[in-house]
């Protein structure tokens, strides 16, 4: 497999959620009081974090239960290197209720077609996003996209829940006021309202009917998968539509997925890349679609 991406604890189950913020609190401690601050803070470093889950037993975290689990979530303070990154920033807002009800605009306005309407702070649901599955997708155009989500700079970026079935998006937008991220709306459409209306109604298909899928894989396809002699190296090449089964991945999610929008600007591309990626298992798996002749075609594959 890949190097996973550094999506802070996101990486982490609900179960290791807790071991995270009790390394956070550590690290705190040692850094000094609050009035022997260094100059610099140090980031959320998802590394350590991991390192430091892999030599816990599993089953001591387990046996926290729920609750106090979120009252030690809660009481853990929030680094301010968290509001950086967007992706650590999302990681303590779907893990900390207390810290998502503060960075939440009440009434935060929704928009679905022509009507707004609101929620008040008492009507708030805990939001957790894709923290409790096993795997996050992200859609781009091309792979110089991959890096915006390391942009410092960004101070608006949209996280997408989109239903497949139902073909309907629920755009969640974040903003970075004073330094801080904060949801300020929702926004609710149709998924052909999307501005990867073309793509998505293509994936949903794709991704639940295998006799589309052979259909829709071109001849050949390039691949680049994990050398099963090096654990460290990959081998190129291509396959043909009739060995799909043997190159595709174990899982497509075909119901519920989620794309984070960091800012980029999509075009009326016909190029799309799909990467779904593990959250604690380092499966990733990246696809690159293209359109030919009005019909979306798998041309490239990378594990």
């Amino acid at each position: 497999m890949r190097g996973i991406y550094p999506f802070c604890g996101i990486y982490m189950r609900k179960s290791t959620i807790l071991l995270f913020c009790l390394a956070c609190f550590v690290i705190s401690m040692t850094l000094g009081c609050k009035d022997k601050k260094p100059e610099v803070e140090p980031p959320v470093v998802v590394v350590d974090t991991m390192e430091i889950v892999d030599t816990v037993p599993q089953v001591v975290i387990d046996t926290v239960p729920e609750t106090a689990r979120d009252s030690l979530i809660s009481a853990t303070p929030v680094p301010k290197a968290a509001d950086e990154l967007f992706d650590d920033f999302l990681f303590l807002f779907t893990a900390n209720k207390k810290l998502q009800y503060e960075r939440v605009d009440f009434p935060l306005p929704v928009f679905e077609g022509d009507s707004q309407s609101k929620i008040e702070k008492k009507d708030w649901k805990m939001e957790r996003f894709f923290s409790e599955q096993e795997f996050y997708t992200l859609i781009l155009d091309d792979e110089s996209q991959l890096e915006l989500p390391k942009d410092t700079t960004i101070d608006s970026v949209v996280v997408e829940k989109i239903l497949l079935r139902a073909k309907t998006v629920e755009q969640h937008v974040f903003n970075r006021n004073n330094g801080q991220w904060r949801l300020t709306g929702i926004n609710r459409n149709t998924m052909f309202q999307n501005q990867n209306k073309s793509f998505l109604a293509f994936y949903e298909r794709f991704a639940s009917d295998s006799i589309f899928q052979q259909q829709s894989i071109h001849d050949p396809v390039e691949a680049v998968l994990p050398d099963p002699d090096d654990d460290y190296a990959m081998m190129e090449g291509e396959f043909h539509p009739e060995q799909w089964d043997e190159f595709k991945p174990f899982f497509l999610p075909s119901d519920t997925i989620y794309n984070v929008i960091y800012g980029q600007k999509y075009r009326r591309s016909k190029q799309k890349l799909f990467i779904i990626r593990g959250l604690a298992n380092g499966f990733e798996t990246e696809m690159t679609f293209k359109q030919m002749d009005g019909k979306w075609m798998l041309v490239k594959i990378v594990e």
